[in-house]
């Protein structure tokens, strides 16, 4: 790695999926104010929302939406309405 590019703060941190729990070490410069213990050591640790382990994506399972049953719900309610 080239001396001098980085910032001083360019440090290992953990990542914490908090869907599924995952965690994986990486190396980033975003302020913490949390810590956690890794594989032995201290790190800061960053919480997501969302990570490659728990999104549809990359996990290939896709929440279902059901759009028909809305289609159907609107028509039941509204009826056909075409203008004649």
């Amino acid at each position: 790695m080239k001396k001098g590019i980085h910032p001083d703060n360019y440090r290992p941190v953990v990542f914490k999926d908090m869907s599924n729990g995952d965690v994986f070490l990486s190396r980033s410069t975003v302020n913490t104010r949390e810590t956690i213990e890794f594989e032995g050591a201290t790190y800061p640790l960053v919480k997501l929302e969302i990570s490659n382990t728990s999104h549809p994506f990359y996990t290939g399972k896709s929440k279902l939406v059901d759009t028909a049953g809305r289609v159907d719900k609107f028509l039941s309610r509204y009826g056909d309405r075409k203008k004649k």
